[in-house]
């Protein structure tokens, strides 16, 4: 039934009533007339109830608006736009405050300030008067002084909190003095290809760079050269990415259209006739890390303690005469060569040319094959055996691992030695 049907209001009177008899026909309209309500002040009354639904369902819609902007306002951002590139703009408007750049000065770039080696970073935390900031290794490789430098040209001396050469991943400390944005954490894992993406960072020594484009692969794994050799002893997850990613960028943000960040940009492809293939480390990975690191300094990781070369390594392959020296047997062709044992390697004897073939058993191929297992399969205190040949004869030992020393730990030992 309708909002207007007859049964509810009509203007006209029923036939019926009509056909009444002449002498009672005036009377009975007059009895009504007396006991009712006119046509007039019936369409007035449905006017002013009209109005007062009007004003109210307006009010229900504005009120719920509003408070979604009070929501908003809450937490420091202006409402979320709907246009697909004003979201962007206010996506990078969000993040950009804390995202910073990082100058590693040498002794050098004292006087020449231009010689300092450039990268970014992000700040993920403030707490108890510091701010801490994410960034990759490699841009702090080697420091002797560490700037830092806020989106609003406030510089600060930075102090490494910890570091992890394997995930390329730092955290570095400074005074939370104007500091008053910390980046959101997003979710890496929810990812999908072909999502919108922000690149910001410190390109070439220009600060506040954004970059957009899109998520072209959300888990890319590709190898790297942990010690810079050429020698690929490691395999990284990464977000594939056609965002521009440059030299200073390393360390920077990636985030997506909710200004949340779900990547580290680390590294780009720079080879002739190659674009866009810019990588992030996936921001889920990133923060397993960083826990680590403020907790112990170190990402904490159980440890054999050998320095090996692969014996097929196609880079530095050995010569004829060094295969004679370690007398393997000729179906051995892959392996890793022992060049300098360590901790629980040292302690169980293995020593420099030993070629070591399986681990629990099963085979090992590389060096990367040798951390992988390490680091997919066992824990600090387990047990490992060891199987290697030694002039010729297949051994075989069984070591406890210990945590992995932290890269400052291990200089400092061989420097003792």
């Amino acid at each position: 039934m309708g909002l207007f049907d007859d049964d509810f209001y009509s203007t006209k009177v029923p036939g019926r009533r009509l056909r009444m008899s002449e002498g009672g026909k005036r009377r009975w309209l007059e009895i009504r007339r007396g006991q009712g309500l006119s046509t007039l002040q019936i369409s007035l009354i449905s006017s002013v109830l009209s109005a007062v639904v009007a004003v109210l369902l307006f009010s229900f819609i504005v009120g719920l608006h509003s408070s979604t902007s009070r929501g908003d306002a809450s937490t420091g951002a202006a409402p979320k736009p709907t246009d697909p590139f004003d979201r962007i703009s206010w996506a990078a408007g969000k993040a950009a405050p804390a995202v910073v750049s990082i100058l590693n000065h040498s002794e050098l770039s004292h006087e020449e300030p231009e010689r300092a080696a450039l990268g970014s970073g992000v700040i993920f935390k403030k707490e108890k008067g510091k701010a801490y900031i994410i960034t990759n290794t490699h841009v702090i490789s080697g420091s002797e002084d560490l700037e830092v430098v806020t989106s609003d040209g406030i510089s600060h001396k930075a102090k490494v909190t910890g570091q992890d050469s394997i995930n390329d991943i730092a955290v570095l400390e400074i005074d939370d003095k104007g500091i008053h944005t910390v980046i959101d954490i997003g979710d890496s894992n929810k990812l999908r290809a072909g999502e919108t993406v922000i690149a910001v960072g410190n390109p070439l020594g220009l600060g506040g760079t954004l970059t957009s484009g899109i998520v072209s692969y959300t888990n890319r794994m590709i190898p790297v050269s942990l010690n810079q050799d050429g020698v690929y002893d490691w395999e990284q997850e990464v977000i594939q990415t056609d965002a521009a990613i440059n030299e200073g960028n390393s360390g920077g943000a990636l985030v997506d259209l909710d200004g949340r960040l779900i990547g580290i940009n680390t590294m780009k492809i720079a080879d002739t006739g190659v674009e866009g293939l810019g990588f992030a480390i996936p921001v889920n990975d990133v923060m397993k890390t960083v826990d680590d690191l403020l907790l112990h300094g170190k990402v904490v990781r159980p440890y054999i303690g050998v320095y090996t070369l692969d014996l097929d390594n196609p880079y530095s392959p050995i010569t004829d005469e060094q295969r004679q020296d370690l007398k393997l047997p000729s179906h051995v062709t892959e392996g890793v060569i022992v060049l300098e044992a360590h901790g629980p390697a040292l302690e169980a004897g293995l020593k420099l040319n030993d070629v070591i073939i399986q681990l629990d058993k099963q085979p090992i191929q590389s060096t990367m094959e040798l951390r992988r297992y390490l680091y997919e399969n066992k824990k600090i205190s387990d047990d490992l055996q060891v199987s290697y040949y030694r002039d010729g004869k297949l051994q075989s030992v069984t070591m406890k691992l210990s945590d992995k020393p932290s890269d400052a730990e291990i200089d400092a030992g061989l420097e003792d030695k």
